[in-house]
């Protein structure tokens, strides 16, 4: 059929579509079909550019380097042009180029490109399959980061897209899956199992599909979360077949963890290893460094646990070994791209010489003039700086005298809660007790009305100061620490009509004692502003910790309010959130609408 249409426009473009086909499943095919496409593409500039977008897709799963470039030609050539074809090769492009960086520039770097150059592109050609797989991956993007509440709205965005138009589209299945993994993360089981039935309907007609390794991996994600071992191992191994079979080098090691995780939850540590010796036996992993990192690692952990001290520090020092290597890499390119930076500016160092030089007789005229002008400048300049310097500190002391005004407020809570809870509690108490001892000694065998009541008083007096005291310094936060102390904190805040969610995940209790205290409350003020102010009825407090970086998200049902009176007039309540934020160095989102029901609010603190 191809041959009948004697045309190298339709040849190239029929080739760069075989060769994107073959990439995964015979690299032998899929490379002579892109050097065909590359000749028949001659004659056509807007194919000689496409070209370098199919050479990427390529090298992407052999050669990291050459992908990269090859990415970098086609976003520089394909801004040229200007029909929806090239834009939407031009998106794809700067996805695929900030994949491949990702492991450079982190996701940071990914999610920017994402949203500021992909998705604006796609929706500019109204592309919206293409759209809603953008959504999904920046979806991930945020669930690879513990950010789980934001990547759901993401999917459902991207779900609603082309649920209805796309029903058994490929985009839509990643959507489907990519939801169900986060819906994992968020313990929500009943809505995971719901998308693994819409993916698994859409994949049973094809069942060589490229996508049954990652069908597999969500599927024992699944049942990690319900905590069934044997069906986890049954889906990793499943998915480990197909995996390999397709060259899906990632996801083979990703089901590989997931069964290792099994062997080392239950001990059995003879097959963890197992497992890590044929990750490190596949060939397509063993070329890559990061991958040989990640099992040598593992390699010695398991060795350890196994008993066996001279293999697992042999893992260890090859770890070590990579580990130095990949630095070094890493700093050699850091190096190269400073000298590269430096030869530009002697460059362009050396033309500004040579065109002074030249217009030196037209300048000399107007040194009067720009002598004044390079004064006035540096004036301006002077004066800036000074505003600058001036403001810098300014804030700084403000910075300081909040600090020291917080820091002053816990010991002062502290000292007081004791005080309370110890003194006049204890004081409270005594007298209860003598005046109780008292009555009960009395001849009379009637009781006293009168004397009952007034003991009930001082119970209830007892009981509520040390309440007081709790909420001044809570005593489970001295003694059990963060988790539990935010545990009791919204247990005591349930009532008939109020429900609250606390969803801990991956908090530490090392952190030290002032942080903790900033933390609880933070929270505390949350609820407070949820029940009091917003009326809510149902909340969610979600508190999750990432290396440094502490992440705190409340959600409510109940009313919501415009930002702008925050900045007309703020509480006493939304100032000490502010205070105590700031002073972790840290960030605040707030998101409500006083026509819509309901307030979130994010906010990520630093905690090293």
């Amino acid at each position: 059929m191809l041959t009948s249409k004697n045309t190298d426009s339709l040849l190239a473009r029929a080739n760069f579509l075989l060769s994107d086909y073959w990439r995964l499943k015979d690299t032998i095919k899929s490379k002579a079909y892109l050097l065909t496409s590359k000749k028949q593409a001659q004659k056509y500039p807007f194919l000689k550019t496409a070209f370098y977008f199919y050479e990427g897709q390529y090298y992407t799963a052999n050669n990291k380097k050459k992908a990269e470039d090859a990415y970098a030609v086609a976003c520089a050539e394909l801004v040229k042009y200007n029909n929806k074809d090239a834009k939407q090769l031009l998106a794809y492009s700067w996805f695929n180029y900030a994949l491949v960086k990702r492991a450079e520039k982190g996701y940071e770097f990914l999610i920017d490109i994402i949203l500021k150059k992909v998705i604006p592109l796609s929706e500019s050609i109204n592309d919206t399959e293409r759209t809603s797989y953008y959504y999904t991956q920046l979806g991930t993007a945020f669930m690879y980061n513990a950010q789980f509440t934001k990547a759901e709205t993401l999917f459902e965005k991207a779900i609603l897209l082309v649920e209805n138009k796309y029903p058994n589209s490929s985009t839509i299945l990643l959507a489907y899956l990519s939801a169900a993994s986060n819906y994992c993360y968020l313990i929500k089981t009943k809505q995971a199992r719901a998308m693994l039935n819409r993916a698994a309907k859409i994949l049973k007609p094809y069942p060589e599909s490229i996508q049954y390794p990652l069908y597999y991996y969500n599927e024992s994600m699944y049942y990690t979360s319900k905590q069934i071992p044997n069906r986890i191992l049954e889906n990793a191994d499943k998915g480990m077949i197909l995996a390999k079979a397709y060259n899906q080098k990632m996801l083979y090691q990703m089901l590989s963890f997931r069964k290792h995780e099994v062997y080392i939850n239950s001990k059995q540590y003879d097959k963890s290893k197992d497992i890590l010796l044929d990750l490190l036996s596949y060939g397509p992993l063993r070329s890559d460094e990061n991958s040989r990192k990640s099992i040598y690692g593992q390699l010695a952990k398991t060795n350890a646990n196994l008993g066996l001290m001279n293999e697992a520090y042999n893992w260890l020092v090859a770890y070590n070994k990579i580990n130095d290597s990949l630095n070094d890499a890493r700093l050699k390119e850091k190096i190269n791209a400073l000298e590269i930076k430096f030869r530009n500016v002697e460059n362009q160092k050396k033309i500004e010489q040579l065109q002074i030089e030249k217009e030196k007789s037209i300048l000399s005229a107007k040194n009067n003039r720009l002598t004044i002008w390079l004064l006035a400048t540096v004036a301006a300049f002077l004066l800036i700086i000074t505003f600058f310097t001036i403001s810098y500190y300014k804030n700084k002391n403000k910075l300081i005298t909040s600090n020291a005004m917080l820091e002053g407020e816990e010991k002062e809570r502290t000292r007081v809660a004791r005080d309370l809870h110890d003194g006049l509690g204890g004081m409270l108490s005594g007298v209860k007790i003598k005046l109780s001892g008292w009555a009960a000694n009395r001849n009379s065998k009637t009781n006293d009305p009168e004397l009952e009541r007034i003991i009930s008083q001082l119970d209830n007096s007892v009981k509520e100061l040390r309440h007081i005291a709790r909420n001044m310094m809570p005593e489970s936060l001295l003694r059990f620490g963060l988790k539990t102390a935010l545990k009791d904190l919204c247990e005591s805040a349930i009532t008939d009509d109020v429900s609250i969610d606390f969803q801990p995940y991956n908090l530490k209790n090392d952190l030290p004692s002032k942080i903790q205290f900033t933390i609880y409350r933070i929270i505390q003020e949350l609820l407070s502003n949820a029940v009091r102010h917003a009326n809510a009825k149902q909340i969610i407090v979600q508190c999750s910790q990432n290396e440094g970086t502490f992440f705190i998200t409340v959600e409510d049902d109940g009313k919501g309010f415009d930002k702008r009176l925050l900045e007309e007039k703020q509480g006493m309540g939304m100032s000490n959130i502010r205070n105590r934020v700031n002073y972790l160095n840290g960030k605040l989102e707030i998101l409500s609408d006083e026509s819509q029901k309901g307030t979130t609010v994010n906010i990520e603190l630093n905690v090293i």
